[in-house]
């Protein structure tokens, strides 16, 4: 069956279910639908801002009947699943965020969807976190064509579920491979803008310098991210373009940096002095370790909107990015040949979300 992705059945008008709509890529994606005129289902455990044109709707995605129950009543064409859950193990890693792939999408079955994009990442190519970057691995940059891993994966067993329901539920898909999304949100696992923003006016306020805490090879080496609004745009492409269905895609902002180039500039938003890689890591996690209560009284020196700073700073997750030991360069010349032409300049995403979280009083 040939389904037109760019519309739907029922009076040609599309609709939009972000699933993990509170996230950073979900953020981005209600921002961008919304903005374009779509009608949005934004599904999460709690609700977010309140805009035109967005519903919330809230269910617990780690439940089949949760899910059942709160889409019974509803009927979306395009489906962005953005959302994800850290366990202990990757075997738990597949076993739940596979679930709740694989539960959505029965939840669906029988309804008017057209397509289903999924977001993945990086640990497509390097691997899940218990033996991320180590092992044999393709060169990079990374191309999409670039076969699994042996080792177990979510990213992987998503796919698979993907790919079956896509099957026997007629809709077409796509997968969006990110590398290190940089994007607006709080209380995200994954945020690396918002923990060095974080990290940049702790050490001010502390009269530190803003240290490097990755390893030598991110400081040196060639590095690209992935803006969450370009993220939007290439999910809202491949969902709408028929060049983009049934496809996995890498997307990144489509320039490269080294962070030695980037720190120094970085620090001087802040005004801050810095230091970059010498001798070896120096991770967040310990050097940031026990600064709660610094965060919670310049806070409320400030006026600052969030007092709580595990609610701001993913420690963990940005000296992941940083500490790796192989360089992590993709490719995007696959989307650039199926027409999506989406770029961004990843000083500019800093410095602009940096601008974004001084407005909205998250840093002072």
């Amino acid at each position: 069956m040939t389904i037109d992705t760019g519309t739907n059945q029922h009076d040609g008008q599309r609709t939009a279910l972000v699933v993990g709509a509170t996230g950073i890529a979900g953020s981005a994606l209600v921002e961008k639908l919304a903005g374009e005129g779509w009608p949005v289902l934004a599904l999460s455990r709690r609700p977010g801002q309140e805009r035109d044109g967005v519903r919330w709707l809230s269910a617990d995605l780690t439940s089949a009947d949760s899910l059942v129950e709160v889409l019974a009543p509803e009927n979306p064409t395009h489906v962005f699943f953005t959302a994800w859950s850290r366990r202990d193990t990757e075997e738990e890693n597949i076993r739940v965020n596979a679930g709740m792939l694989r539960d959505l999408l029965t939840a669906l079955h029988g309804k008017e969807v057209a397509h289903v994009a999924l977001m993945t990442g990086m640990k497509h190519y390097l691997g899940p976190f218990e033996s991320y970057g180590s092992g044999d691995m393709a060169d990079t940059p990374f191309h999409e064509e670039e076969p699994r891993l042996p080792s177990p994966n979510f990213y992987y067993a998503q796919e698979d579920e993907l790919f079956a329901a896509a099957a026997e539920q007629g809709f077409t898909w796509s997968v969006h491979r990110a590398h290190t999304v940089l994007g607006y949100a709080v209380g995200n696992a994954m945020n690396m803008a918002l923990t060095l923003a974080t990290q940049a006016t702790l050490c001010r306020e502390a009269g530190e310098p803003f240290v490097f805490p990755g390893s030598a090879q991110q400081w040196n080496g060639l590095a690209n991210v992935t803006d969450a609004g370009l993220l939007a745009e290439h999910m809202v492409w491949a969902s709408t373009s028929s060049a983009g269905a049934d496809e996995a895609y890498n997307i990144v902002n489509g320039d490269v940096f080294r962070w030695r180039w980037m720190w120094p500039r970085l620090a001087g938003y802040f005004g801050v002095e810095w230091e970059g890689f010498a001798e070896a890591p120096r991770p967040l996690e310990e050097a940031m370790s026990g600064r709660e209560g610094q965060w919670s009284e310049l806070a409320e020196r400030h006026g600052l909107a969030e007092t709580s700073l595990d609610r701001l700073a993913s420690w963990w997750h940005t000296d992941g990015d940083l500490g790796i030991e192989i360089e992590v360069i993709v490719d995007m010349g696959k989307s650039r040949d199926a027409g999506f032409t989406g770029y961004r300049r990843t000083l500019d995403v800093f410095t602009s979300l940096f601008d974004r979280y001084r407005a909205e009083n998250l840093i002072p």
